[in-house]
């Protein structure tokens, strides 16, 4: 009995523990916000993943052109993500979740229980730079997603030693070969984060808003894809597309992961899909995402993906991987950095502006406008 008293007495400890920590930590917080005070109805949370410094003020990440040029004007306290919340009081906020997988799915997780926004009706704008496959796509372009498949969730087995009939090194888990897209029945078991179907209607429609945006010209940018010959994708002029995503925390590189990555993608979505850009993180803020959806927090048709190529997959015939891998882009990732601001804010702002419209959902095709 006295045995079971103290465990009693630990447990009532640890609730009263976790209490008084949630109690300091959300009336601690900056804009006088209470557990009575109504939460901040959000109409666009804007997701991006890095920052190389501060949020303003130096060199770019995603995030500082946000901060500085839309503006995300105030800074919130976020003891919970990688970087400070921003917000602007028309009705977006702005999240840095960090690089990687896990930073994304532990940042979006707590801003999503985050008692002071009401997320329930938010458009999530997730804008970052990707990899690019050079046979779709060319530096500065913009891809809006339909699909966010997970690259990581697979065996793997070291290039030196990769059977002679397989095309790479990489199988679905529990299965004994590689899945190809026209295999009539695929092999091994996956689990409920390796494909997350995004609303198509949406991604078409912020597609067709970011196309009346104008980019800017990177000359030397330019120049680097001139020796990218026979991929139509890299000589093209940036452009505004539809295709896949793939999501992997390892940075991968090449033409025979490219061609696995091309596999992947149909394999965990459907014949018609195309994997034309590579992230780090996407699969788990989608992770995230639909958890919250569980409880009504979000809703996950109001998810874009857009992702913009500051480098390609694959390596110039002549080259090799690991020098391609490695390669230092002109330009620092501007044109990238630039696409995924302007593109996705003429969205943001639209949706703001529209509000009336948007918060009951989608409008009809032409009834869109732009600035």
């Amino acid at each position: 009995m006295r045995k079971q008293l103290g465990q009693l007495r630990k447990q009532v400890l640890k609730v009263r523990t976790s209490v008084l920590t949630m109690f300091v930590f959300f009336c601690g917080l900056p804009g006088a916000w209470s557990s009575t005070s109504a939460p901040l109805e959000v109409k666009v949370v804007v997701v991006t993943m890095f920052e190389h410094g501060e949020l303003s003020g130096d060199r770019p990440g995603e995030f500082q052109f946000w901060v500085e040029r839309f503006p995300l004007e105030d800074e919130l306290s976020f003891p919970l993500g990688q970087h400070p919340l921003r917000w602007q009081d028309a009705g977006v906020l702005g999240l840095c979740t960090g690089g990687g997988i896990s930073n994304a799915t532990a940042s979006v997780m707590a801003l999503g229980m985050d008692p002071r926004f009401d997320l329930s009706r938010a458009y999530w704008l997730i804008a970052g730079i990707a990899g690019g496959d050079p046979e779709d796509v060319t530096i500065g372009s913009g891809v809006w997603a339909r699909y966010v498949i997970d690259g990581d969730l697979a065996f793997e087995i070291d290039a030196r030693e990769i059977p002679k009939d397989w095309p790479y090194g990489l199988i679905p888990l529990g299965a004994t070969k590689p899945a190809r897209p026209d295999d009539a029945v695929i092999e091994g078991w996956t689990v409920d984060t390796v494909s997350f179907a995004l609303s198509s209607k949406l991604a078409v429609h912020a597609a067709r808003i970011s196309q009346a945006v104008e980019l800017p010209d990177f000359p030397a940018s330019r120049a680097f894809t001139a020796q990218f010959d026979g991929f139509q994708g890299a000589k093209g002029q940036p452009a505004v597309v539809l295709g896949e995503t793939l999501s992997a925390s390892t940075y991968w590189h090449g033409r025979y992961l490219t061609q696995w990555a091309n596999d992947w993608v149909k394999v965990h979505s459907s014949s018609d899909m195309n994997f034309m850009t590579s992230n780090m993180e996407d699969s788990g803020t989608l992770t995230a995402l639909h958890r919250l959806a569980r409880e009504g927090r979000v809703d996950p048709d109001r998810v874009m993906v857009l992702r913009t190529v500051s480098n390609f997959t694959q390596p110039p015939a002549g080259t090799s991987a690991a020098w391609s891998a490695t390669a230092d882009y002109p330009d620092d990732g501007l044109p990238a950095l630039e696409s995924a601001y302007r593109m996705g804010s003429a969205v943001a702002k639209t949706i703001v502006r529209d509000w009336s419209v948007y918060r009951d959902g989608l409008p009809d095709a032409n009834r869109v406008t732009n600035d």
